[in-house]
């Protein structure tokens, strides 16, 4: 039947909502909300500038749906803000719509409610609005707001949204983590403000601290020492008319998209919009290394990110369970190695008076207290008279703070931080006293040293050796100095049994401490003189380098004409003890290899860019390549090491002093040195790790050495040929082509084309990296025509010019 005999009003009507009705499926052009206006699964309320949209989604890998609000017109879909997250809809049924008490509602499609605002709203005329902050308010008829998405937040701070700091409310958990990656429910981690003394964000994991940022100084949170540019330095804490206090963020540049969130797994990041390459970028993340997890060492500990052995206890403290902090077990921290004062109940005279050790650039401990020091006091007066205080600091923008609690969550930091004062009883701040030592200062890279007033000791670790870096007298660590005797003790009296090896320098010995440590003694010869100028390099430098791919140097033991360094104690001896002993060589596996090669170019980076001074060692090479108990490298020796200044870039000597076969041409030949002569010893090393064999095992070859080997192959495209054999079947093929091909770009002969250090760890670690072609190597550091003949010494065999040596040093 046709429509001509109907009514043509109540057919146009009828048309007319049933479009409308289906139109309204796929558009929401307003940003409001109203009563009567729900938003059905497929609408979308887009904020008056289109910065945000607010609609139901669905996470990645699910098909449960949500409301949520995301940034608009964006490629990936960053949602800031969910609402039904512990209740999800198994369909798209469901509806946003303000009920009939004025609040907004989430419902599935049996009308049940799964989520509401439930706030009391007196007027029946709610809207709902979706602003350019992205944050939905309702409102009623009479413009107060009653609800807003921002007051109860999920896992994202934004630029306009406040943060309530309420000593009275105590911690403020205002953002809570999705549960994964795909599953907004709440999970494991919060995010908020601590407000007790100077405020500090906190990180949580259920009850306990993850990672807290520091206490607020009016600039900054100094906790965060990289907290620099003008993304970082938006915070601001305001106070309001009524008395509340709120932290906001505030960007340079309002038309860049920042937010901070919480991630799932208990990282806090703060992210950036990249317009050119269409993706968030991550401006900094909390925590960064393992030193900014909460309280990492334990109390009364200080975590330092950039030392081999990241704990140690505080001065005049002492491990609280030696034996699990042996083994790296730092969870029970330390205790306090001798009473205060006070504590003892002794007469206050001047010799037993407390006093106060200042340790530099630290993240202060958690949960001081302030004080409020009047014009006739100070905080340390304030502090030495209360038994309780343990330590304070004095804070620009804080003030007084005090300490009466175990010190915990403390760390030191490279730059930035504050001074600690820790209260310490009187024995503990006067200096051991020391005999016939020598305080070791550089100055460039020249190391000299200079006479110091004899002293008498008689302590098994008797005092300390106290290194100063010339125009920076406030980085001054000590090194332990131990008695001659307990050395001797140690090493039962110099047993050829517990010799280690030797070299120009002298011997090395294998010794035990009283409580256990395992140590290597390095004994300089008398009669060295070559020895003697190592041994001052070694003390100058290696007691100021802290990496976990460089060994430790313990102290040293310097009576009258004994002079001694003591290492700790490498269980596996040296590289080249497995990589040329064809008995051991299969000890090797692949990823040992792997794993030693990239812990040795990390080393390098420490030695070049990320340590406190720049550092050339000069003399890298597999014997120099020590190996712990779970074959983990320790660059050693660095007796032919040298400083360079902050703008230094190269360096000439007229003593060429290193190992043939190691040394790039432009040093072997000219005496020219920078971080490209290592970079080209890492070359070679990486390439004997590879294959097995010395570079100097081919001298009688038509190669002349491993290099012309190495390039010959890989230009033949058999490069796989060059794998030892004992690892060739199991070894990963695209990780030894790239390490065979990395190797080639170190040994080029012209420095500028080697790639620097940082560049070797990111294309060793990094597949997605494509690496440069290398050019055919003309030139090996091998013997050249002439001796220098002041150089020779009995025992120390001279192998080519200008100082060019072996030393046999073995496994320590």
């Amino acid at each position: 039947m046709g429509i001509t005999g109907r009514n043509p009003v109540g057919i146009f009507l009828f048309l007319f909502l049933f479009i409308s009705y289906f139109l309204s499926l796929f558009c929401q052009a307003a940003n409001t909300i109203t009563q009567g206006q729900p938003i059905r699964d497929g609408q979308t309320v887009i904020s008056e500038g289109q910065n945000f949209e607010l609609g139901f989604f669905s996470p990645a890998n699910s098909s449960s749906r949500y409301v949520g609000i995301w940034y608009y017109s964006l490629p990936e879909k960053a949602v800031i803000w969910v609402g039904n997250r512990e209740s999800p809809i198994s369909d798209q049924s469901g509806v946003l719509w303000i009920g009939e008490n004025g609040n907004l509602m989430v419902l599935d499609g049996n009308n049940k409610s799964v989520w509401s605002t439930n706030a009391s709203i007196p007027s029946q005329n709610a809207t709902a609005a979706l602003n350019d902050e992205g944050d939905l308010i309702l409102s009623g008829s009479d413009n107060k707001v009653y609800w807003q998405s921002s007051n109860d937040p999920t896992d994202t701070f934004l630029p306009g949204m406040r943060v309530q700091v309420n000593a009275e409310m105590g911690e403020n958990r205002a953002f809570t983590s999705w549960k994964s990656a795909n599953d907004p429910s709440p999970g494991r981690y919060s995010l908020g403000v601590d407000p007790r003394a100077s405020p500090q964000i906190v990180v949580w994991e259920g009850e306990d601290r993850r990672w807290r940022s520091g206490h607020w100084d009016g600039r900054i949170f100094s906790g965060v020492p990289n907290m620099t540019g003008n993304y970082l330095y938006g915070f601001g804490l305001s106070d309001l008319e009524n008395g509340s206090r709120y932290f906001t963020y505030t960007p340079s540049n309002a038309a860049d998209k920042l937010r901070f969130r919480i991630r799932w797994d208990g990282y806090e990041e703060q992210l950036r919009w990249q317009k050119d390459t269409g993706n968030w970028s991550v401006i900094q993340s909390q925590p960064a290394n393992q030193c900014e997890l909460y309280n990492k060492c334990g109390d009364f500990a200080v975590c330092s990110a950039s030392d081999s052995a990241i704990c140690s206890c505080m001065k005049g403290f002492v491990p609280k369970y030696t034996d699990q902090w042996n083994k790296g077990n730092w969870s029970g921290g330390c205790m306090r190695s001798t009473q205060l004062q006070c504590q003892r109940n002794v007469s206050n005279i001047a010799e037993e008076t407390d006093g106060f050790f200042d340790l530099m650039c630290m993240k202060l401990p958690d949960f001081p207290d302030l004080m409020v020091v009047d014009s006739d006091e100070t905080c340390e007066g304030m502090c030495l008279q209360n038994c309780s205080c343990i330590a304070y600091a004095e804070v620009n923008g804080i003030g007084c703070m005090i300490w009466k609690r175990d010190l915990v969550d403390v760390q030191h930091f490279a730059k930035g931080g504050n001074k600690l004062r820790i209260r310490l009883a009187h024995s503990e701040l006067v200096l051991p006293t020391v005999s016939s030592i020598s305080c070791c200062k550089y100055k460039q890279d020249k190391p000299i040293f200079e006479a110091s007033k004899s002293r008498e000791f008689s302590t098994d670790l008797s005092g300390s050796v106290d290194l100063a870096i010339e125009g920076n007298e406030t980085s001054r660590p000590e090194l332990p100095l131990f008695n001659f005797n307990s050395v001797v003790i140690a090493t039962n009296n110099f047993s050829e049994d517990n010799k280690l090896g030797e070299g120009g320098f002298g011997s090395v010995y294998k010794g035990r401490l009283p409580g256990g440590q395992e140590i290597a003694v390095k004994r300089l010869s008398r009669r060295s003189v070559q020895g003697l100028e190592e041994f001052k390099n070694e003390i100058i430098l290696i007691a100021k380098l802290q990496h976990r791919n460089l060994v430790r140097l313990l102290g040293c033991c310097i009576q009258g004409e004994e002079k001694m360094l003591l290492y700790e104690y490498m269980p596996n001896k040296s590289l080249d003890g497995f990589l040329f002993d064809s008995s051991k060589q299969a000890l090797l596996d692949w990823r040992k290899r792997f794993t030693i090669i990239e812990g040795i170019a990390r080393g390098l980076l420490y030695l070049h860019r990320d340590s406190r001074l720049r550092i050339i060692h000069r003399d890298l090479k597999a014997s120099n390549i020590l190996l712990d108990e779970d074959m983990n490298p320790k660059i050693s020796d660095f007796g032919m090491a040298r400083i360079f200044g902050g703008n230094q870039h190269e360096a000439n000597t007229n003593r060429v002093v290193g190992t043939y076969g190691y040394m790039s041409p432009e040093y072997a030949m000219e005496g020219l040195f920078s971080v490209k002569s290592d970079v080209y010893s890492f070359g070679v090393l990486l390439l004997e790790i590879i294959t097995g064999r010395r570079n100097t095992s081919f001298r009688l070859s038509e190669y002349s050495s491993l290099i012309g080997h190495v390039w010959h192959l890989w230009h033949e495209e058999k490069a796989m040929e060059l794998v030892d054999p004992s690892i060739r079947d199991t070894c990963s093929r695209d990780e030894a082509l790239r390490c065979i091909h990395v190797g080639m770009l170190c040994v080029q002969d012209s420095a500028a084309q080697r790639p620097t250090m940082s560049s070797v760890v990111i294309m060793l670690e990094s597949e997605a990296t494509a690496l440069p072609l290398p050019r055919q190597p003309t030139f090996t550091s091998m013997r050249s025509s002439f001796v220098d003949t002041e150089s020779c010494m009995e025992g120390h065999e001279i192998v080519s010019s200008n100082d060019v040596t072996v030393t046999m040093v073995f496994g320590r």
